[in-house]
C-alpha cells in the first residue's frame, strides 16, 4: 500500500508542478530507493541575522497527499539533513545543538546566522520507501529596525470602506499565551498608526473603514522569551485597497465595440486585439480568449492562427485592464467570412462580443518606402557632389551648353560711336570674315556711315594672308573701293617702314600747335597719332599702339594688336 501511494504522490507532483527539477532516484545510506522531488520552487525562506526561522517541509504542502497528523499515525519518520560546503552528501541535522530544533513539519533555528544560510532537505521514509525535496534559506543583513524595501511575506488587499484586522504572520508558533511576547508595528517605518480608523489592539492593527492613506507596507517585530533567552522576527506585508464588492462584476468586453471595424489587408497579417475590464474579484481567476467560427486557436490547429497569453494594460484599486492579440498570418478572402470572437468570463458572468472586419485596398509602403529612400538617398548624394564640385559643374555645363559670350551683339551706342568717328580700322583675319562676328557688324555698320557721306573712313589693315573665297561679301565689296595696307612680318617693325607710313597716311591728321604752319614729324606724328587712337577708338584692342615711345615697343604692340582676329577700331 506504501509503494501505492509514493508513485500515486510521484505522479500527481509532476502534474501540478512546484518544483524546479524532474524526478530523479537516489540511494541512501540503506538499500532503500528514494525519490527525489528537487528544490522546492514556489519561494526560498529569507530571515534577517539574528532572527527566529521556521523551515516548513514543503511534502506537507499541496499538492502532495501528505499531513503531519497521518504521517504521525504510520511508520513514516520525518528527517532534516543539510548541504554543506564542506560534504558533497547531504548531512543529518544534529539537534542536540542549542538553536536546532524540531517542531512538528518545521525546522526552527533560533537564532539564525549567516553561517545557516543554505539548502536544507525534509525526508519522509520508512524501511520500503522514501521521499525527499530541498529548500533554501536565506539570512540577509539588515540595517535598522524597519526596511520599506524589505521582501514581502505576505500581500493582502481590501476592499474600500471595508474593516479589516491585520494580524503578524507566524505570531501563533510562540505558543500562545506567552505574556512575555510584546508586537511593534510601522506602516511605512512609521509607529504612529492611531486615528480615528485606525488602531492598535492587543497584538493586532484593525482598520475599522479601509482609505487609501491606510495602504502600503505594514511591518510587524515580534518578541518574545525561551529559556531565559530572548528572541525575535519580522514580518512585512503589503496591504492594497481595492474597489469595494459592490456593483456589477461581470467581464466587459471594450473592444471589439459594436461600432468599431477592423481593417484587413489581403496577403498581409490582421491584428486583431481585444481589450476586457475585469473588475476586483477576491483570489479571482479570470479568462480572456478568441474563437474563430466558434473553435479556439488550440481547437482550430491551425499554425495561421496565434494568439498569445493576455497582457495587463492598466489597473486602478484592482480593477484591472487586460488585452489579448489575434494574429492571422496571410489573411485571405475566405478569412473575411469568418466569424471572429472575444470572449472573458469570470466567477459572476460570461460577455462575448464579435468583431468586424473590412477589407483595404493593397498600398505597397515597403515598396514605396524603398523608393522614396533611394531618392532620397540620390539626392544627398547629388547635393553633396554639388557642394564640393559646384564650380567645376558650372565650368562644365557651360562648355556644353553655353553660347559663344566673346562678342555681344551691336548695340546702339556701339552704332553711335562708329558714326562719330574719323576712321575705323578693320584687321583682316579668317575670324573677322565670319558672318555674325562683331568685327563684320562694325565693319557693315562703318560702310553704311561711308554710303550715307560721312566723314568716317574705314581702313583695312591684313596682318596674315586671307583666301578671296572665303570672305564674306561685305568685306569683298570693301575691299574694291578700299586701300589694304599689308603687314610684312619683321620687316614692318620698325616705325620708319612702310607699313606704319602707310597706316599714318590712313590715319587722321593732327597738327602741330606749336608749328601751325608745318607737319609734326614721321616719329613723332605716329606716336601722337598713337596716343590719339587711344583717346578716340570704341575698342579697347588699339590701345597697344599708345603706351610706349621706343621704337621696339610700339612695334611689338602694333604687332599684338595685328594678331587679334577680331580686331577693329574706330577713330
Amino acid at each position: 500500500m506504501i509503494p501505492l501511494v509514493f508513485t500515486l504522490l510521484y505522479f500527481c507532483i509532476l502534474w501540478m508542478g512546484g518544483f524546479s527539477a524532474s524526478v530523479t532516484q537516489a540511494t541512501l545510506q540503506s538499500d532503500v530507493q528514494c525519490y527525489d522531488w528537487g528544490v522546492w520552487s514556489k519561494e526560498s525562506v529569507y530571515v534577517y541575522d539574528g532572527e527566529v526561522a521556521w523551515l516548513y517541509c514543503p511534502l506537507f504542502s499541496y499538492p502532495t497527499l501528505y499531513s503531519y497528523s497521518q504521517t504521525q499515525n504510520s511508520s513514516l519518520s520525518l528527517l532534516w539533513y543539510r548541504h554543506t560546503h564542506t560534504h558533497e552528501l547531504e548531512q543529518p541535522i544534529n539537534f542536540k545543538l542549542n538553536t536546532l530544533y524540531k517542531d512538528r513539519e518545521y525546522l526552527r533555528i533560533q537564532p539564525a546566522t549567516e553561517q545557516d544560510a543554505g539548502l536544507y532537505t525534509c525526508m519522509l521514509r520508512n524501511f520500503s520507501s522514501c521521499v525527499k525535496i530541498g529548500l533554501v534559506l536565506e539570512v540577509i543583513h539588515r540595517d535598522g529596525e524597519c526596511d520599506i524595501k524589505a521582501r514581502l511575506h505576505l500581500n493582502i488587499s481590501i476592499p474600500f470602506q471595508s474593516e479589516r484586522t491585520l494580524t503578524c504572520p507566524d505570531l501563533h508558533r510562540i505558543r500562545l499565551p506567552n505574556s512575555t511576547h510584546s508586537v511593534t508595528w510601522y506602516h511605512l517605518c512609521n509607529t504612529n498608526l492611531f486615528t480615528m480608523d485606525r488602531e492598535l489592539k492587543g497584538d493586532d492593527v484593525v482598520i475599522y473603514r479601509m482609505l487609501s492613506p491606510y495602504a502600503g507596507v505594514y511591518t510587524c517585530v515580534v518578541s518574545y522569551q525561551m529559556n531565559g533567552h530572548t528572541f525575535n522576527f519580522t514580518r512585512t506585508l503589503n496591504i492594497t485597497a481595492v474597489a469595494p464588492d459592490v456593483g456589477n462584476k461581470e467581464p466587459l468586453i471594450l473592444n471589439p465595440a459594436k461600432d468599431q471595424i477592423y481593417s484587413v489587408t489581403l496577403g498581409r497579417r490582421a491584428e486583431l486585439s481585444c481589450r476586457v475590464h475585469l473588475p476586483h474579484l477576491y483570489e479571482e481567476n479570470e479568462e480572456i480568449w478568441w474563437t474563430i467560427d466558434n473553435k479556439t486557436v488550440e481547437q482550430l490547429a491551425n499554425p495561421r492562427f496565434t494568439s498569445p497569453e493576455a497582457t495587463l494594460v492598466s489597473e486602478y484599486y484592482g480593477d484591472q485592464k487586460k488585452e489579448r492579440f489575434l494574429y492571422v498570418t496571410d489573411f485571405s478572402a475566405d478569412d473575411l467570412q469568418r466569424e471572429f470572437n472575444c470572449s472573458a468570463r469570470n466567477s459572476l458572468g460570461f460577455n462575448t462580443s464579435r468583431a468586424v472586419l473590412k477589407q483595404e485596398p493593397y498600398v505597397p509602403t515597403l515598396e514605396l518606402g524603398c523608393g522614396l529612400g533611394v531618392t532620397l538617398a540620390l539626392m544627398l548624394m547629388m547635393f553633396a557632389v554639388y557642394h564640393v564640385f559646384w564650380l567645376e559643374l558650372l565650368l562644365l555645363y557651360r562648355s556644353w551648353f553655353g553660347s559663344d559670350e566673346r562678342y555681344t551683339a551691336i548695340t546702339d551706342d556701339t552704332l553711335r560711336f562708329v558714326g562719330q568717328s574719323r576712321r575705323l580700322v578693320v584687321v583682316v583675319s579668317p575670324c573677322s570674315a565670319v558672318r555674325g562676328t562683331q568685327a563684320l557688324l562694325e565693319l557693315q555698320a562703318g560702310l553704311t556711315s561711308m554710303l550715307h557721306g560721312g566723314s568716317l573712313r574705314v581702313v583695312l589693315i591684313q596682318f596674315k594672308p586671307v583666301r578671296r573665297q572665303n570672305w564674306v561679301k561685305e568685306l569683298r565689296r570693301a575691299r574694291l573701293a578700299l586701300k589694304l595696307v599689308r603687314w610684312q612680318g619683321e620687316k614692318s617693325a620698325p616705325l620708319s617702314s612702310r607699313f606704319w607710313k602707310q597706316l599714318q597716311l590712313e590715319l587722321p591728321m593732327r597738327r602741330n600747335t606749336h608749328h601751325t604752319d608745318t607737319h609734326t614729324p614721321l616719329t613723332e606724328n605716329t606716336h601722337n597719332t598713337n596716343t590719339h587712337l587711344t583717346e578716340d577708338t570704341h575698342h579697347t584692342d588699339m590701345n597697344s599702339y599708345t603706351h610706349n615711345n621706343t621704337h621696339t615697343q610700339n612695334a611689338l604692340s602694333g604687332k599684338e594688336k595685328l594678331e587679334d582676329p577680331y580686331s577693329t577700331s574706330a577713330l
